[in-house]
């Protein structure tokens, strides 16, 4: 197929821009170093580029030349069509690192202390600036147009939302009909295998924080006092109660307390104790429920004891969810191009969270993994953030054929519906 030929010839050229990315990890919403380079590698392509106000996002536009079905004679070819009929695909990467210390013999390593791309996100960057020079090559078969999606802060705080707000899924003149993404891995599955499953693929992911609020006292005389620290230990320890006795095993609800403060000294009862927790949940029903129950839970707690609880809930992703439909399609064009051996269902979600969830939750989407790990022993080999988390970059080709072959074969199947819609 085109797009496996034209991936493998520039395949030399996306490893070397990967390992170019993996020296100068950025963090968060900034990342001019990162916009640069995309901007550099997307050069000399005859791409519509519009850069983020609020953050360093890079998004392209590729205006497909092919004939949309049903445009009539003539009118389907570029701009020329009509555009409320050309339809229009997105393909996404995320650009970010992380604040990870890298543990890695590389030539390439991080020459930024302290960051590094332990999550492989300079594979998705060569990935997809891969996907847009195959279809700018093949853009006489391309019967709509391509939205593609650099973008920063997956990691924290949430660059998708911010795109959106800046017009990205209207950046092409109409509204995006379908969104893919792409995720590799240090471990888990053998190298060059995809997987993934339809529905709930990734957990929501919020935030708590519990202040339990005493009077504090001396250590010697505790029932002069109020003291917050065991009944904020207390509280802990009943989330997990809370978990596994009012939420259904098969909608389930992850509670993980990360951080506890409380007290400066052994002899002193302090004033408060505050603790932190990520809530992981696979539907909206048990997202707004485990954060109503925890208020409660607190709140009545902390007042049983005579103390008061101060609980503020701070929601972040929502749940990753593959449309049955666009999975489907992205299953089968997988197995198409590189064969039913190296595609794998994924049994379970994960409670871990991605923020393509709010590109997923406007648009019909798919996201799919590539097990990018090069050790045979991929069940015990370091995971993603890990500071030796390696990632094989010769599946980066791979993911950018996916990508463009995803982008071709649904816009074709796009404007044949228009076409069909016009004759009618």
């Amino acid at each position: 197929m085109r797009t496996l030929e034209l991936a493998s010839a520039i395949g030399p050229d996306l490893i070397a821009l990967r390992r170019r990315l993996h020296q100068i990890p950025e963090l968060g919403m900034r990342l001019p170093l990162t916009q640069r380079a995309v901007l550099e590698a997307l050069d000399g392509l005859d791409l519509e580029i519009t850069l983020g106000e609020s953050l360093s996002s890079v998004v392209a536009v590729l205006r497909g030349r092919g004939t949309t079905a049903g445009a009539g004679a003539g009118a389907g070819a570029g701009v020329g069509a009509v555009a409320a009929e050309r339809p229009v695909v997105l393909l996404r990467g995320d650009m970010d690192a992380l604040p990870v210390t890298e543990d890695l013999p590389l030539d390439f390593v991080s020459q930024h202390e302290g960051l590094m791309h332990a999550c492989g996100h300079d594979l998705h960057v060569a990935g997809l600036v891969g996907a847009a020079r195959i279809l700018h090559e093949l853009r006489d078969e391309l019967e709509g147009d391509v939205v593609f999606m650099f973008q920063p802060g997956e990691e924290g705080p949430g660059g998708a939302q911010p795109m959106i707000d800046e017009g990205l899924l209207d950046v092409a003149g109409r509204r995006v009909d379908a969104a893919y993404a792409l995720h590799v891995y240090s471990s888990e599955y053998p190298l060059g295998t995809w997987f993934g499953r339809p529905g709930p693929l990734m957990a929501a992911a919020d935030e708590v924080r519990v202040r339990v609020v005493g009077e504090g006292g001396h250590g010697s005389q505790p029932f002069r006092a109020k003291d917050p620290i065991p009944v904020a230990c207390e509280i802990v320890v009943a989330l997990q109660t809370l978990v596994t006795r009012q939420f259904d095993v098969f909608d389930p609800v992850v509670i993980t307390v990360g951080k506890f403060v409380g007290g400066t000294k052994d002899n002193i009862i302090p004033d408060d104790a505050v603790f932190e927790a990520t809530l992981r949940s696979l539907s909206e029903q048990a997202r707004a429920d485990v954060a109503a129950k925890i208020e409660l839970l607190a709140t009545r707690l902390a007042e049983a004891h005579g103390l008061t609880a101060e609980v503020e809930y701070l929601p972040g992703y929502p749940v990753t969810v593959n449309d049955e439909s666009e999975y489907s399609f992205a299953k089968d064009t997988i197995v198409d191009l590189f064969g039913a051996d190296r595609y794998a269902h994924q049994r379970d979600p994960e409670m871990g969270s991605e923020d393509f969830a709010f590109v997923g939750a406007k648009v019909p989407s798919a996201y799919v993994n590539l097990s990018a790990c090069p050790a045979p022993d991929f069940a015990s080999a370091p995971d993603n953030h890990s500071p030796r988390a390696e990632f094989d970059d010769s599946v980066v080709p791979d993911g950018s054929a996916l990508l463009a072959e995803l982008a071709l074969r649904r816009l074709r199947q796009l404007a044949a519906t228009v076409g069909s819609a016009g004759a009618s």
